[in-house]
C-alpha cells in the first residue's frame, strides 16, 4: 500500500500516477523466459518463487495550522496493494484524534482534518493504520504507525514576558553607554520560515536613547543628559517577527529609564554676606547660629564640610556639619566679652566631600561666604581672680586666725561693687567666716589636723546692683601640722618570751606610731625610763631607724616562777618641739615552739598558767572520769532496782506512787488507803520505812465548777493532815540522816484551778459508766470497786 501526499504534488497528479502504476501492473504479460523469482524445472515446468512485498510505502503527512475554510482540510490518502478499487478493503485509523480531528474514507483511505489545528498547542499527532478484509474482517496488512505534523503559520506576535521595565544610567553618560537589554520570544516555529525572526526598534525615547534590532539593548545617544535638567525619561521598544518585513507581527514594551546623580554640581551659599547676633553670656560649646549651601546634588554627592578659613573666626568660634539637615552649626569655643571685643568676622567655605575626578574640568566644587558675628552687652555676675583657691592655715589656731583672701569683679562696664558670703549648705561652713566687703576668709574655731586634714568650701559672690546674679568658686583650705600628738608603742602583737632565751638575744623589735604627719611623727627614738632602776630582766636597744629592740638580760627564764612581765619604753619623736610617750608593754614567758619567725605558746604553757604541773592536772582528770563512772553506775542501778515503797501494809503514809507497767490488779493500791486521808485520826501511828523517791503519779484536775461542800471541807482535814505529817518528819530522828521526798497531792486551799488530786472526785458527779469493768478480770477487780463506791457515794 502506498500514501500520497499534498506536502509537494497535486492531489490530481498523484492519483494519476497511482492509476498508472496499477493499470500497467494489471495488463503485464509475463515472458516465457524464466524470470529472476521463477526455476525452470526438468519436466520443463516452471517453479515460482514468491517474495514478501512490503505492503506500505511511507511518508510524514503534514497538515497546516489554524485552517479556516468550511470544509475539512485534505490531509493525504492511504492505499494498500491489496486494495483492487472493487471496495473489498476497509481502511481503519486510530490513534492520537482518530476520530474527532483526523477522518478517513474506509473505501478510499482519503484523511481530513475536521477542526482547526494549533501548532503551539501541539506539534504533531502520532497514529495507527490498518487494512482489513471488508467481509471476512482479516487483516490484510499489519498495523503500522504513522506521524502527522502540524505545519506551521506566522498566528503569533512577539511577546515580551517581563516588561514593563525600569532601568538607571548615571547621569552625564557617553554615548553608547549600554542601559539594558529587553528580549521578546515568538511562539512560531524558529526552524520555518521567519515567522519566528524578530527585530527590534524604539517607537518612543529618540534622540537620547537607542536600541540594537538584533540584541535588544537599549543605550544613550545623547552625551551630557543633565539629571538636574530632567531625570525621568519613557521608552517604547517594538519588536517585529518576519525579519521585520510587511505583514509581520509586532509587539511592545516600555522601559521607564532614571538618571542616576553623579557629583557633578559644587555648593553654592544663597548670599555671599551675612550677619548673626549672639550675646556675651551665650555658653561655650553650645550652638549660636547656623548658615548652610545648596547642592543640587543627592545623597553622598551633596555632603558638605564647612570650615572657618579666618583664624579670627577660628580661634573663637567652630562649625560643624549637621548630617541631616545638612547646614553648618556655629558653636562657641571661647567665652564673649562685650567690653573686650564687640564684633567678629568669619570667613565661611563648603565643600564638598566626595568628589568625582570626570568632572574637575568644571572647577573647584567648593564655596565661601562672610559671616559677621555682633556681641551683645549683657548684665554678668562677678568673675573671680582664678577659677579655684588653694588656701593653708595650721591647727590649733585660734579663733580669727586669717585663713586667706578671694577677689572678684564686675566684667561689666560699670563696675558694680561686690559683695561675698559663704555657702550654708556646705558642712565647712562652721569652721570659716568670710569678710563681704573684702573677701577675707577667716577660722571660726581651732581646727585638728588629725581630725580633719582638708576643708572644701564655696564661696559666692554676687553684685550690689543685681543681687540675682550670682558666682561661685571652690576654696580648699588644707590644715598644716603641728606636733601636737606623742607618739606611742604599737602594741598590736603579742610579745612571748622563750624560756630558753640568752642573754643578750632579741626578743621583739617593736616600732612607734605617731598621729602626727610625716614631717613630724616618722623619726622615733626609744629608751627605758631613767627615773626607774635598772631592770635586771630586759634591756632596750636603740636600732636608730624607728625601730627598738627588746634583749633579754637573763639567761633563763620560767614560766611557773613569773609568768608576766612588763616593760615601760619611752619614744620621742622628731618634731619641733619634740614630744615622747611612754607605754608598757607587756611580756608572756611560755615554752615556745618555732614556726617560721613566728613564736607560739605551747598549749601545755596555757593550761599551767594556775601553777599545776602536768602530772597534777592528768590525776584531777582521772577522778573526774572515775567520779562520773559511779555517778552513771549508781543512776543506773536505782532505776533497774524495784522495792515496796512501804515497809508494812499498814504503813499508810501519803505516797503517790507512778507505775510503768499495766493491769497490777488490787497490789496497786496496797501501798496506801485513800480513806486515811480523808480521816487522817484514822491512821496508824508512824512506822519506820525506808527512804524512797516517790514519783508524782499524774491525775487529772477535777473542775471547780462541781465540787461539792464535803469535799471543800475534807479539803480542810487533809491541810492539817499535812502540815502535821510535816512537822513529825522534820522532828523525827528515825529517819535516815538524808532528805527523803515525800509527795502529796494537795495544792492548797484557793488554787483557782483546783486539786489535781484525785481524792475529791468521789464528790462529783461522774458521767461515765463504770460497770464495764467487772467483766475485765481480777486484775482490774480493786479499781471496778473503788470507781463502785465512788459513784455510790455521789448517789448517797
Amino acid at each position: 500500500m502506498r500514501i500520497s501526499t499534498t506536502s509537494c504534488l497535486c492531489p490530481f497528479l498523484v492519483c494519476l500516477c497511482f492509476i498508472q502504476r496499477c493499470y500497467g501492473a494489471s495488463h503485464h504479460v509475463p515472458a516465457k523466459v524464466p524470470s529472476k523469482n521463477q526455476t525452470k524445472l526438468a519436466n520443463g515446468e516452471t517453479e515460482v518463487h514468491h517474495r514478501p512485498k512490503r505492503g506500505w510505502i511511507w511518508n510524514q503527512f503534514f497538515v497546516l495550522e489554524e485552517h479556516l475554510g468550511p470544509d475539512a482540510q485534505y490531509v493525504g490518502k492511504l492505499h494498500s496493494n491489496s486494495d483492487k478499487g472493487d471496495g473489498s478493503v476497509r481502511y481503519i485509523l486510530s490513534g492520537e484524534g482518530a476520530g474527532t480531528i483526523f477522518i478517513i474514507d474506509e473505501v478510499t483511505g482519503d484523511i481530513h482534518a475536521t477542526k482547526s489545528l494549533d501548532r503551539e498547542r501541539k506539534t504533531h499527532y502520532v497514529l495507527h493504520a490498518q487494512a482489513l478484509d471488508r467481509y471476512t474482517e482479516e487483516a490484510l496488512e499489519p498495523k503500522s504507525e504513522f506521524i502527522i505534523k502540524v505545519q506551521d503559520i506566522n498566528d503569533n506576535a512577539p511577546k515580551f514576558p517581563d516588561g514593563p521595565f525600569v532601568a538607571t544610567v548615571p547621569e552625564m553618560s557617553e554615548v553608547g553607554t549600554s542601559v539594558l537589554q529587553v528580549t521578546a520570544s515568538d511562539a512560531d516555529d524558529p526552524t520555518y520560515g521567519n515567522s519566528a525572526r524578530i527585530v527590534y526598534s524604539i517607537l518612543q525615547g529618540q534622540p537620547y536613547f537607542s536600541v540594537d534590532p538584533k540584541t535588544g539593548i537599549i543605550r544613550t545617544a545623547l552625551s551630557d543628559m543633565d539629571r538636574e535638567a530632567r531625570e525621568h525619561y519613557t521608552v517604547v521598544i517594538q519588536a517585529k517577527d518576519m525579519a521585520g518585513q510587511v505583514g509581520g507581527l509586532s509587539g511592545s514594551t516600555t522601559i521607564n529609564i532614571t538618571l542616576t546623580d553623579v557629583n557633578d554640581n559644587p555648593p553654592m551659599f544663597p548670599q555671599k554676606n551675612y550677619q548673626l547676633y549672639v550675646p556675651e553670656s551665650a555658653q561655650v560649646g553650645k550652638p549660636v547660629g547656623k548658615i548652610k549651601a545648596n547642592d543640587e546634588d543627592l545623597g553622598i554627592n551633596a555632603d558638605i564640610k564647612y570650615s572657618i578659613i579666618n583664624s579670627e573666626g577660628a580661634n573663637t568660634f567652630s562649625i560643624s556639619t549637621d548630617r541631616d539637615t545638612r547646614e553648618g552649626i556655629i558653636s562657641l569655643k571661647k567665652p564673649l566679652n562685650y567690653e573686650r571685643k564687640k564684633t567678629y568676622t568669619l570667613h565661611i567655605e563648603g565643600t564638598n566631600t566626595h568628589m568625582d575626578p570626570r568632572f574637575s574640568y568644571l572647577g573647584s566644587f567648593k564655596d565661601t561666604a562672610t559671616l559677621k558675628i555682633t556681641v551683645g552687652d549683657v548684665d554678668e555676675a562677678p568673675v573671680f581672680s582664678i577659677d579655684h583657691y588653694i588656701m593653708d592655715v595650721y591647727e590649733n589656731s585660734p579663733s580669727g586666725t586669717e585663713v586667706g583672701v578671694v577677689t572678684a569683679r564686675d566684667p561689666d562696664s560699670r563696675n558694680s561693687p561686690v559683695r561675698y558670703f559663704l555657702d550654708s549648705k556646705e558642712e565647712g561652713v562652721r569652721y570659716f567666716r568670710i569678710d563681704e566687703i573684702s573677701g577675707l576668709i577667716r577660722t571660726t574655731q581651732p581646727l585638728d589636723r588629725e581630725d580633719m586634714a582638708w576643708h572644701n568650701i564655696t564661696v559666692m559672690a554676687s553684685e550690689v546692683d543685681n543681687p540675682s546674679l550670682l558666682s561661685h568658686v571652690p576654696v580648699t583650705v588644707q590644715v598644716l601640722d603641728v606636733n601636737d600628738n606623742p607618739p606611742e608603742i604599737a602594741t598590736d602583737e603579742e610579745v612571748i618570751v622563750c624560756e630558753s632565751s640568752r642573754p643578750g638575744q632579741v626578743i621583739q623589735t617593736v616600732t612607734a606610731v605617731d598621729k602626727d604627719d610625716f614631717a613630724n611623727g616618722q623619726r622615733f627614738s626609744f629608751a627605758l625610763p631613767s627615773q626607774q632602776p635598772v631592770n635586771p630582766n630586759f634591756t632596750l636597744k636603740d636600732n636608730e631607724d624607728s625601730t627598738a629592740s627588746i634583749i633579754g638580760r637573763r639567761r633563763r627564764f620560767n614560766h611557773l616562777t613569773q609568768e608576766l612581765y612588763e616593760l615601760p619604753i619611752v619614744v620621742w619623736d622628731g618634731g619641733e618641739p619634740s614630744l615622747s610617750g611612754t607605754s608598757t608593754l607587756t611580756l608572756r614567758v611560755c615554752p615556745c615552739q618555732h614556726h617560721g619567725r613566728i613564736r607560739m605558746c605551747q598549749g601545755e604553757a596555757f593550761l599551767s598558767s594556775a601553777g599545776l604541773s602536768t602530772g597534777a592536772l592528768i590525776a584531777i582528770l582521772l577522778c573526774i572520769v572515775i567520779l562520773l563512772a559511779i555517778v552513771v553506775l549508781f543512776v543506773t542501778l536505782r532505776r533497774s532496782k524495784k522495792e515496796p515503797l512501804i515497809i508494812s501494809e499498814e504503813d499508810i503514809r501519803e505516797n503517790v506512787v507512778t507505775y510503768d507497767d499495766e493491769g497490777g490488779g488490787e497490789e496497786d493500791t496496797e501501798a496506801f488507803d485513800m480513806i486515811a486521808l480523808r480521816n487522817p485520826a484514822a491512821a496508824e501511828e508512824l512506822k519506820f520505812r525506808r527512804d524512797v523517791r516517790p514519783e508524782a503519779r499524774k491525775h487529772c484536775a477535777t473542775p471547780r465548777s462541781r465540787r461539792t461542800k464535803a469535799v471543800e471541807l475534807d479539803e480542810v482535814d487533809v491541810h492539817e493532815f499535812i502540815k502535821q505529817r510535816l512537822v513529825e518528819a522534820d522532828v523525827d530522828t528515825s529517819v535516815p540522816p538524808y532528805d527523803s521526798l515525800q509527795t502529796y497531792a494537795y495544792e492548797g486551799q484557793g488554787s483557782p484551778t483546783g486539786s489535781i488530786s484525785p481524792l475529791d472526785t468521789p464528790g462529783t458527779q461522774s458521767e461515765q459508766d463504770y460497770n464495764y469493768l467487772d467483766n475485765w478480770g481480777p486484775e482490774f477487780q480493786k479499781l471496778a470497786e473503788l470507781y463502785g463506791e465512788a459513784d455510790s457515794d455521789v448517789t448517797t
